[in-house]
C-alpha cells in the first residue's frame, strides 16, 4: 500500500507526497526514469541515486521473459537483484499489447504473446500479472490493460476499454487476496483507457474509480497521437479523478509535455526520452535541447549546461563529449544519459518549488520559450 498526502493545491496544480509501504518518500510531481529490464540504460544504480531519483519504472513483461521471476525471487526480490533500495513501479505488460501488435492475440482470458527473444508463446492474464508483481516485491503495481493503437475506430476503442475494465476487476480481486497474506504489499493502480474519445475516457475513469484503486494511471496515450489530443484527454479527466489519490500519465514526455500535464493535475510521469535521446547525443538543458554530436561543438569548452551542477557538467566539455560520440566510445551515451536524468530530476524539483512558492506561471513561460510546442505526434514510450 501507499499513502498519498496532497500538501497543496491551487486550481489544477498539485503538490504532494507518496509514502510507500517500505517507508520511501516520493515528492510529487515526480518523473520516473525507465528501466524496463531492471536497468536504466547505460547507468549504474549508484548513478541514478546521485541524480536524486527515488522512483524508477521496471517492466514485468520483460523481466518475466528474461531473466525470469523465479530467478529474481531466488536473489531476494527485485530491489536486491538490481541493487536499488528506493521505490519501484512496474508496468504490467499492457503496453506490449500495443508495441508487439504483430506478436500477440487478445482474448477475454488475457493475451497470448510471442516472445521477441526466442519466439516462444506466453499467456498473460490479469491475475498472473498481479501475482508476478507481488512476487517481485515492487512498491507500485499496474493493472493489466488493453492499450490500443492510434488511430483506432471508436468501436474498437470502446471494446478495449471494456476489456480493460473487466481485467481490472479480476486483477484487483487477485491483489486483495494476495494482500491478505502479508503485511507489506504493493499499491495497485488502475489504468484508464478510452483513446482520444472524451466520452470513452470518462466512462473508463468512472468505472475504475468505483473499484477504488490506490491510484489512477492514464494509459493509451503517447502512442502516436498529436500532443494536443493527449493534453485534452488529461484535461477531461482532471475533475473526475479523486483528489486524494495519485495520478500517473504513462509515457510522457518532453519538458514541455510534462509541465503542461502538471498544469492539468498530473502527479507522476515516465518516458524513454531522457535515456533514448541521451544515447543518441541529444541532451536537455535549461536553455533548451542540444545535439552535442553536432560539428558546432567540436571546439566548445563549455559544459553541456552552464546552469547545471551535475558531475558531468562539472568535469566534461561539450567538445570532449562530442569527441566520444564521434569515436564510438561507450562513455559518451553514459555521460549524456546521466546529465539528462539529472536534468529531469532537477526540473521536477523546480516544478515542485514553483508550485510551493506560487511561481509556476514564471517557470511555465520559461519552459515554453526554450522548448517551443511542435505539432508532432507524441513519441511512443517503448524501451525494450
Amino acid at each position: 500500500m501507499i499513502q498519498f498526502n496532497l500538501l497543496q493545491q491551487k486550481g489544477s496544480l498539485r503538490l504532494g507526497e507518496i509514502t510507500t509501504a517500505r517507508g520511501i518518500v516520493i515528492p510529487t510531481p515526480v518523473f520516473m526514469p525507465v528501466g524496463s529490464q531492471g536497468a536504466v540504460k547505460t547507468l549504474a544504480m549508484e548513478d541514478v541515486k546521485e541524480c536524486d531519483v527515488n522512483l524508477i519504472l521496471n517492466n514485468v513483461f520483460h523481466l518475466f521473459l528474461r531473466p525470469g521471476v523465479d530467478i529474481i525471487e531466488s536473489q531476494g526480490g527485485l530491489h536486491k537483484f538490481i541493487s536499488w533500495d528506493r521505490a519501484i513501479l512496474t508496468d504490467s505488460g499492457g503496453y506490449q499489447v500495443f508495441s508487439l501488435l504483430g506478436k500477440r492475440k487478445v482474448k477475454e482470458e488475457g493475451v497470448v504473446f510471442q516472445s521477441h527473444i526466442d519466439g516462444g508463446y506466453h499467456t498473460f492474464t490479469p491475475e498472473m500479472v498481479i501475482e508476478l508483481q507481488h512476487r517481485l516485491g515492487v512498491d507500485i503495481a499496474m493493472s493489466f490493460d488493453y492499450c490500443i493503437e492510434y488511430p483506432a475506430a471508436e468501436k474498437e476503442v470502446e471494446k478495449a476499454g471494456q476489456i480493460t475494465y473487466r481485467w481490472a476487476k479480476r486483477g484487483l480481486e487477485k491483489h486483495r487476496q494476495l494482500s491478505e497474506q502479508k503485511s507489506e504489499c504493493p499499491a495497485l493502480f488502475g489504468i484508464i483507457q478510452g483513446g482520444t474519445y472524451p466520452h470513452l475516457r470518462e466512462q473508463s475513469a468512472e468505472q475504475l474509480i468505483e473499484l477504488d484503486f490506490d491510484g489512477y494511471s492514464v494509459g493509451g496515450l503517447s502512442v502516436g497521437e498529436p500532443t494536443e489530443e493527449m493534453l485534452n484527454m488529461v484535461e477531461i479527466l482532471h475533475p473526475l479523478l479523486p483528489e486524494h489519490k495519485p495520478r500517473y500519465l504513462m509515457g510522457v514526455g518532453t519538458p514541455l509535455d510534462i509541465i503542461q500535464a502538471v498544469s492539468r493535475g498530473i502527479d507522476m510521469f515516465d518516458c524513454v526520452i531522457p535515456t533514448r535521446h541521451g544515447r543518441n547525443g541529444t541532451v536537455y538543458t535549461w536553455d533548451g535541447k542540444l545535439v552535442v554530436k553536432n560539428a558546432e561543438y567540436a571546439r566548445d569548452n563549455r559544459p553541456i549546461d552552464p546552469n547545471c551542477d551535475c558531475e558531468v557538467c562539472k568535469n566534461y566539455s561539450r567538445a570532449y563529449i562530442r569527441h566520444l560520440f564521434k569515436a564510438g566510445e561507450l562513455l559518451a551515451p553514459r555521460l549524456a544519459t546521466y546529465h539528462n536524468i539529472y536534468f529531469y530530476s532537477r526540473f521536477m524539483r523546480a516544478i515542485r518549488e514553483s508550485i510551493r512558492e506560487d511561481k509556476f506561471d514564471s517557470l511555465y513561460s520559461r519552459i515554453k520559450d526554450v522548448y517551443p510546442a511542435k505539432k508532432d505526434a507524441t513519441i511512443p514510450r517503448f524501451e525494450g
